[in-house]
């Protein structure tokens, strides 16, 4: 008798599985218009995320409630949601013309209303990445939240412990608390979170502002109160989405608006018929990388090019900036904020109105038909996909087809060996959940980047569908099999798929057009303490971030 096969599943199979049931479960509940995410309509979800166990979430599947995880959320989403029991996920449908007031999470741009003490609206306009991302996050904190209702919740008629009381006692209070009131609050809460009272302490300040000094005892009673009453009352959190979403999601509406109003400048400026590079990246690195040198010599004399760049770069640097772009506005840079709901600013660079001898770049050469320089803001998963597709097309008034010669992606990704601040270099982009993997000739090679005392790795990388769902077995999978992936982003296989479908399609940009693709690790999710839950970057990804955008440049600006 034959030997029965071994079908046991690996746990990197089990992780690919339980995102692919992620994704079908969370556009199974967008088409079906609403679902609780701690009833049965929600089950799904969340026996996927502690299937999953992503290491953002750090200890997700594990009774105590996790804190750095939480954190990383709450930065994400908007102030008060916690406290809201109706959350409705909405297309751009108006309200920046109401009364109403947007509230922007701080780490992440959407436009957020508070409609009422219940209910909470979050604008959707950058795709399904972004829905994603929501999904995901809420599912989380409703996780979490359900472990401090079952820590503090005695009997089914609603009796709570004494910490929850004290907590509640703490939380009531208008004023500031006192370092003696925050000392006893914070005992309480570590109780009620299963966590040791350093911890607690270390993490509190983390999640307070100006105004809000004690938010962090705010969220977890907040988190714990609407659970409580999940159980005890039947009231079940809800989250709805628009008609108005539902209908227009995947149709391109922002992207094209946003594409249109960038060709138009370049059209009233008589740029469109010259050739185009196009560069994803910030708002500063390009401006700073040609002009703040020349524009701030006066103020830093002898100090190097990187000190600058640094300061630049210190919160509270408003003046030196200021500075930066008025110089930089006289010398052909045109800035177009964004206002068609993308949240992707652009910048447009005319080289024939720049005095080399007044840049970073004085043997620069760049021929008799001077190229112009497009700079947008970075795209968000499949957004860079809908923006780029969008940008690549003719301008529609006269069909006129645009000249690009280049496009060159700068970002932050995860990096699987090495550490923050590393430099890795892509030469395919692998779409995670999908058959989909694309090769390309990258311009920009590892070599290049040598002698500067930054690792630079180089190899296939890997977009992810989500960088909540960062999971050390699956990436572990990625890294070590013949993939070979150096590491994970959200956006790069959205951008190859755009510029070869208008390359090599549908003929809409030059065939030969030249790629640039260099990322900077923010973050490595293999080693623990490291992940993005683990804080930002820092200066630390100051030196990589312009290293790359003078290697961008170099090559458009032809400099030997």
């Amino acid at each position: 008798m034959k030997d029965i096969k071994n079908t046991s599943r690996s746990r990197s199979q089990e992780s690919s599985a339980a995102i692919e049931k992620m994704y079908i479960t969370m556009r199974h509940l967008f088409n079906r218009g609403f679902y609780k995410p701690m009833g049965v309509s929600g089950e799904t979800l969340r026996e996927a995320l502690l299937s999953l166990r992503p290491e953002i979430y750090g200890n997700i599947a594990e009774e105590k409630v996790e804190l750095s995880g939480l954190l990383y959320v709450i930065e994400r989403l908007p102030t008060g949601i916690e406290e809201c029991r109706f959350i409705n996920l909405t297309s751009d449908e108006g309200y920046s013309g109401s009364h109403f007031q947007a509230i922007v999470p701080p780490k992440r741009k959407r436009n957020c209303y508070r409609i009422d003490e219940e209910q909470m609206n979050v604008e959707i306009t950058r795709g399904r990445s972004d829905i994603y991302d929501i999904l995901t996050h809420l599912t989380f904190i409703f996780i979490e939240s359900h472990k401090i209702k079952n820590r503090v919740l005695l009997d089914d008629a609603g009796e709570v412990s004494r910490d929850w009381q004290k907590l509640e006692q703490a939380v009531s209070q208008k004023k500031k608390l006192s370092q003696i009131e925050k000392e006893k609050a914070v005992s309480h809460a570590a109780n009620i979170l299963g966590r040791t009272f350093i911890e607690v302490l270390d993490i509190y300040d983390a999640f307070g502002s100006e105004l809000s000094p004690d938010r962090f005892l705010h969220v977890i009673f907040w988190l714990g109160k609407l659970a409580i009453e999940e159980v005890v009352d039947d009231n079940k959190r809800t989250i709805t989405f628009s008609p108005i979403l539902r209908e227009r999601l995947g149709h391109h509406i922002h992207g094209e608006i946003w594409a249109t109003n960038v060709k138009e400048v370049l059209n009233e400026n008589q740029l469109l018929d010259r050739p185009i590079h196009v560069i994803s990246a910030n708002m500063h690195s390009v401006m700073n990388s040609i002009f703040a040198t020349t524009a701030l010599k006066t103020k830093f004399k002898d100090k190097s090019d990187f000190f600058i760049y640094e300061e630049l770069s210190k919160s509270g640097a408003y003046e030196v900036r200021d500075k930066v772009e008025e110089f930089a506005k006289l010398h052909g840079m045109i800035s177009i904020p964004d206002t068609s709901g993308t949240n992707i600013d652009v910048q447009i660079f005319d080289t024939a109105k720049m005095d080399w001898a007044k840049s970073s770049f004085p043997t620069a050469n760049i021929g008799d038909i001077k190229p112009v320089i497009i700079v947008m803001d970075y795209a968000f998963g499949e957004q860079a996909y809908e923006t780029i597709d969008e940008l690549l097309k003719p301008y529609k008034k006269d069909n006129t087809l645009l000249n690009v010669e280049s496009v060159s992606i700068m970002g932050k990704a995860g990096i699987l060996e090495g550490r923050k601040g590393d430099i890795m270099i892509p030469t395919a982009h692998i779409n995670e959940g999908t058959a989909d993997n694309y090769f390309f000739h990258n311009e920009l090679a590892a070599e290049m980047f040598e002698g500067n005392d930054i690792s630079v790795f180089a190899g296939s990388m890997v977009t992810v569908l989500g960088t909540s769902l960062q999971n050390k077995d699956l990436l572990r999978f990625f890294h070590e099999s013949t993939w070979g992936v150096i590491g994970l982003e959200m956006e790069g296989s959205y951008y190859q798929k755009a510029i070869q479908s208008a390359s090599k399609i549908r003929k809409s940009i030059p065939l030969d057009v030249k790629v640039r693709y260099a990322y900077y690790a923010s973050d490595n999710p293999l080693e623990t303490g490291r992940t993005l839950a683990s804080g930002g970057l820092g200066t630390t990804g100051v030196k990589p971030t312009y290293l790359i955008t003078i290697k961008i440049l170099e090559q458009i600006f032809n400099v030997k």
